[in-house]
C-alpha cells in the first residue's frame, strides 16, 4: 500500500485542490477526513464525496456535535473563558477535536503525515501543529497553503489545470468558519478596521432592532457548571447551545467585533457571532458570583483568563492546561441553581439567581428588621484591616 496523507477536509477549495497538489508533489495517497462541529452549511454527506471526486483514496466524516458540546464547549463554560475578555474562543476550541480525530484516522488508515489548510498568519498553524506534536509526534505535517504561499488565484488555477470538480468561481469576500459555538468572519473590507460590518457579514443574530418589541426571558439551570435545562426542560449541552443560538441570536445578542492578538504577533481585526456561547458564560459565570467563596473566586477569574490563552495560542493538550482543568473542575462541585436573564436589543440582561448552594445570606445582607449581622465588629475590623497603610502614610506624610 503506498504512503498516505490523512489530511483536515474542510470541503472548501484550498483543502479540496490539496487531495490533488499532495497526490502530484509526494505520491502519497490522501485520506480526506471532515469533522461535523455543527456547523451547518453543506450536507456533510456532500462534503464526503467531493473529497473523492477530487482524489482521495477514502473519505471520512465523524460526527463529533456531541463531544464537541461535551468535553471542548462545556469546559469553556465552566472556565467563563474569554480571550481578551471578549472573544470566546469559537474557532480554538474546534482545533483539538479536529487534531484528535485526525490522528486516530491516521492510525486507522495507515497514515503517515497528516495535513491542515491553514496560511502562515493566522494561529490555526500553531494550533494543529502543536496538537499533532502532542498526540502523535511520530507523524509529519503538510501545511501546503503556508509552505508553498497559495493564493485563492492558485489555486483556482490549480484546480483548472487539474480539472478538479469544485465550483471555484463564486467568490466570498470573507473568511469564515464555524460550528455550533459560534461563527467567525474575517478579511475583505473588514480588514480596514473603520469599515462597519455590514449585513451579509452576519448568519446567526438578527439586526438587534428586529425584534427589540419581544424580549426573552428564559431561567438556565446548572448541575455542578453544567447547563441541564432551559426554562424547566432538560437538555444536553448541544441543546443548550442550540437553542440558546436560536433564541438569542433572534435578539441580536452575541455579536462581537474584535480586534485582537494573535499569536504570530500580528493584530487582527474578527467578527464573530456567538449567541449561544456568551449567554451560556454570562450565565455561568453570574452563578459562579452566587455559590463560590469570595477568594476561590478572586483566584478563579485568573485562572479563567490563563485558561482561554493556553487554549488561544493552541496548548489545549498542554501540562498547564491539564493543571488549570483540575482547578476548574474543583471550583464547580457547588454551581448548581438558576439564572433567569432576559435577551432583549443585543443584550443579556440577568434579573434573577436562586441556588440551594448559594453563599447569600439574606439575614446578613438585609438592612431591615431581622439583620443578623452585629456590625460593632466592624471597627476593629476596619482599623486592622488598614494598619500597614496608615502606618506607610505616617512615614511618607512625615506626620
Amino acid at each position: 500500500m503506498a504512503e498516505r496523507v490523512v489530511l483536515a477536509y474542510s470541503g472548501g477549495l484550498d483543502t479540496s485542490v490539496a487531495i490533488s497538489w499532495i497526490g502530484k508533489e509526494t505520491g502519497k495517497e490522501v485520506v480526506a477526513v471532515a469533522i461535523d462541529l455543527g456547523q451547518g452549511g453543506e450536507d456533510m454527506e456532500v462534503v464526503r464525496q467531493r473529497a473523492l471526486d477530487c482524489g482521495a483514496v477514502e473519505s471520512v466524516v465523524v460526527d463529533a456535535r456531541n463531544e464537541f458540546a461535551d468535553e471542548y464547549c462545556l469546559p469553556t463554560i465552566k472556565s467563563n473563558a474569554l480571550y481578551m475578555n471578549r472573544y470566546p474562543l469559537v474557532s480554538a476550541i474546534s482545533r483539538p477535536l479536529i487534531v484528535k480525530h485526525i490522528v486516530a484516522a491516521a492510525r486507522d488508515h495507515g497514515g503517515t503525515v497528516v495535513s491542515h489548510g491553514c496560511t502562515g498568519k493566522g494561529n490555526d498553524q500553531v494550533r494543529f501543529e502543536v496538537g499533532f506534536n502532542s498526540l502523535a509526534p511520530d507523524l509529519d505535517v503538510i501545511a501546503p497553503v503556508r509552505d508553498y504561499a497559495w493564493t485563492r488565484e492558485k489555486a483556482i488555477s490549480f484546480a483548472q489545470e487539474n480539472e478538479i470538480p469544485i465550483n471555484v468561481t463564486k467568490k466570498s469576500p470573507f473568511s469564515i468558519d464555524q460550528n455550533v459555538w459560534g461563527r467567525a468572519v474575517e478579511t475583505g473590507f473588514l480588514e480596514d478596521l473603520w469599515n462597519e460590518p455590514t449585513k451579509d457579514v452576519y448568519s446567526y443574530t438578527e439586526d438587534p432592532t428586529v425584534n427589540f418589541n419581544a424580549p426573552d426571558e428564559l431561567i438556565i439551570t446548572f448541575d455542578k457548571g453544567r447547563p441541564i435545562a432551559i426554562d424547566g426542560r432538560p437538555v444536553s449541552v448541544l441543546e443548550a447551545i442550540q437553542e440558546l443560538n436560536r433564541r438569542a441570536g433572534a435578539q441580536g445578542v452575541g455579536r462581537l467585533d474584535v480586534v485582537e492578538d494573535r499569536l504570530v504577533g500580528i493584530k487582527s481585526r474578527e467578527v464573530y457571532e456567538a449567541p449561544g456561547a456568551m449567554v451560556l458564560i454570562r450565565a455561568h459565570e453570574e452563578l459562579e458570583h452566587v455559590t463560590l467563596e469570595r477568594e476561590q473566586g478572586r483566584f478563579k477569574r485568573h485562572i479563567d483568563q490563563q485558561w482561554a490563552e493556553q487554549v488561544y495560542d493552541g496548548l489545549w493538550y498542554s501540562p498547564l492546561k491539564r493543571s488549570l482543568d483540575a482547578f476548574v473542575n474543583d471550583t464547580q462541585e457547588h454551581v448548581s441553581g438558576e439564572i433567569r436573564l432576559v435577551l432583549h436589543g443585543g443584550s443579556i440582561i440577568v434579573n434573577g439567581r436562586r441556588s440551594q448552594e448559594s453563599l447569600y445570606d439574606f439575614n446578613l445582607a438585609t438592612y431591615d428588621e431581622g439583620d443578623s449581622f452585629d456590625q460593632s465588629n466592624a471597627k476593629g475590623f476596619v482599623q486592622l484591616h488598614g494598619l500597614s497603610s496608615k502606618i506607610a502614610a505616617r512615614r511618607d506624610l512625615d506626620l
